[in-house]
């Protein structure tokens, strides 16, 4: 009795290389696979025939395998000739094998039906095929596949069982990502060890260069990926609150990092004060204002956080006091004279002036942002005829990222009520950010399996902001 036939996916498993020796040898994933394969009398039937296949199920259905291929003949390649790879159940002497289509093909001597030899290599298989065929079987089900990446970057946070693999991981993500030239594993806990967010790390693979670019919401920014905080995982996140900014407001980034909130909020004309305690932070923070052009909108600040509410609040107020504004040259206009003749006619720059008030406040520090926000008691002492019902101004939304227990249920959502309610002292729920009282809380991501990050918005109470100051 004849073995039975291998399935498509047993045909196109990577070879399994248990127990591992310690180092990667490529070669061992080469492997050659037996097929049939239709050849099409006149190439002008390939794409006819390929559809009647694809849609008979009769032709070779792999990812990052193209069923058309050229004629394994080398002269007959040379000429153009190519072949349709059919499915693995098809034996290229076996008739009784063949799907109606291929018969049909073949009878109308329109197909003809020969062997072919599938090589593929370890260029052809994934991250994942890679690491299954060497990783024990029992780490198979949390294989650190994702990371976090900036510029030619890519960091890794292993768990234990995976360390004595770290150094392979570390190759093969290199290998099967054309971006990625180094990969680090954080060997401590950000934030933990590090207020300003960084990490102690060990390079896996590649040169120890940390010097990285990198691109987001149509912004560029460099920076030293070991000496400031950058999450490439909350771009979503960043491009939902910039989304929220209205051009010629103002925002205030309490803990801006390097600017991926501000920076694009400026390129919209959103006035930003952006401000981190780290000194390099502030550094890259510059450089990456003076990059994008923001400067007119964006201005950096290097203080601590809990300080700057008041600062930010009070700093605003005088600028717009004292007229400060951005300018806005607008596009020349085309005007014809009276010979005929046209020639460019630069109306007169806008003047886009600083609001006396803060729209926004971003609190993007998860791991303790909610325990700055008593700092806010008395922001706006004495400046009520700022504000609703003295004028239309609302009194500014604050976003606090914050950390809470992976659940689908009301519990985190409380759970952050509760402490914005005791660092306040204003009774908080969850509900409409609009409404006094309430926050709206956003999930952000999973960050871990039983841990999740989220954003609270609520507008700032009146109680709070125009308390006296302390």
């Amino acid at each position: 009795m004849p073995p039975p036939t291998p399935s498509t996916e047993e045909l196109f498993r990577p070879p399994v290389l248990r127990p591992f020796s310690g180092t990667l040898d490529r070669s061992l994933f080469s492997k050659t696979i037996p097929l049939a394969a239709a050849t099409v009398s006149s190439n002008q039937n390939i794409a006819r025939y390929r559809r009647e296949l694809e849609k008979a199920k009769e032709i070779l259905c792999v990812d990052r395998i193209n069923a058309i291929a050229a004629h394994p003949d080398p002269v007959l390649a040379s000429q153009g000739k190519k072949c349709l790879l059919l499915d693995p159940s098809a034996k290229p002497t076996q008739p009784e094998t063949w799907g109606a289509v291929l018969k049909g093909g073949v009878e109308k001597d329109e197909l003809g039906v020969i062997p072919y030899e599938l090589k593929l290599d370890y260029s052809y298989y994934g991250f994942l095929d890679v690491i299954t065929s060497i990783l024990p079987e029992e780490l198979h089900d949390e294989i650190p596949s994702g990371f976090n990446a900036a510029g030619h970057v890519a960091h890794l946070n292993l768990r234990e069982p995976y360390w004595p693999y770290k150094a392979l991981i570390g190759e093969i993500l290199v290998d099967k990502n054309a971006h990625i030239r180094t990969v680090i594993n954080k060997v401590d806990n950000v934030g933990t060890e590090s207020e300003f967010r960084t990490f102690a790390y060990e390079v896996l693979a590649g040169p120890d260069d940390m010097d990285v670019e990198v691109r987001e919401n149509d912004c560029a920014f460099h920076f030293d990926y070991s000496k400031v905080y950058w999450n490439s995982k909350l771009e979503k996140e960043h491009t939902r609150l910039i989304g929220m900014f209205k051009p010629g407001e103002v925002v205030c980034d309490v803990m801006a990092g390097i600017g991926p909130f501000a920076v694009p909020a400026g390129k919209k004309g959103v006035f930003v004060w952006a401000n981190d305690m780290n000194p390099e932070s502030h550094k890259y923070l510059t450089e990456a204002i003076k990059r994008n052009k923001v400067g007119q909108y964006v201005r950096p600040f290097n203080s601590d956080g809990r300080k700057f509410i008041h600062e930010a609040a009070d700093s605003v107020h005088a600028a717009a006091t004292a007229g400060e504004h951005a300018v806005i040259q607008k596009k020349a206009r085309r005007h014809r004279q009276d010979n005929g003749a046209t020639e460019k006619e630069l109306p007169p720059p806008e003047k886009v002036p600083i609001p006396p008030t803060i729209a926004h406040f971003v609190m993007n520090l998860p791991a303790s942002a909610y325990t700055f926000v008593h700092h806010y008691r008395g922001i706006y002492a004495g400046k009520e005829d700022l504000f609703v019902p003295h004028t239309s101004t609302k009194l500014p939304l604050v976003h606090v990222h914050c950390f809470a227990l992976k659940s689908d249920d009301e519990v985190p959502l409380l759970d952050i009520c509760e402490r914005l309610t005791n660092e306040l002292g204003v009774k908080m729920v969850p509900g409409d950010a609009d409404n006094y009282g309430e926050a709206s809380i956003h999930n952000v991501r999973d960050v871990a399996p039983a841990k999740r990050m989220f954003c609270a918005t609520f507008r700032l109470p009146p109680e709070v902001a125009f308390a006296p100051r302390t």
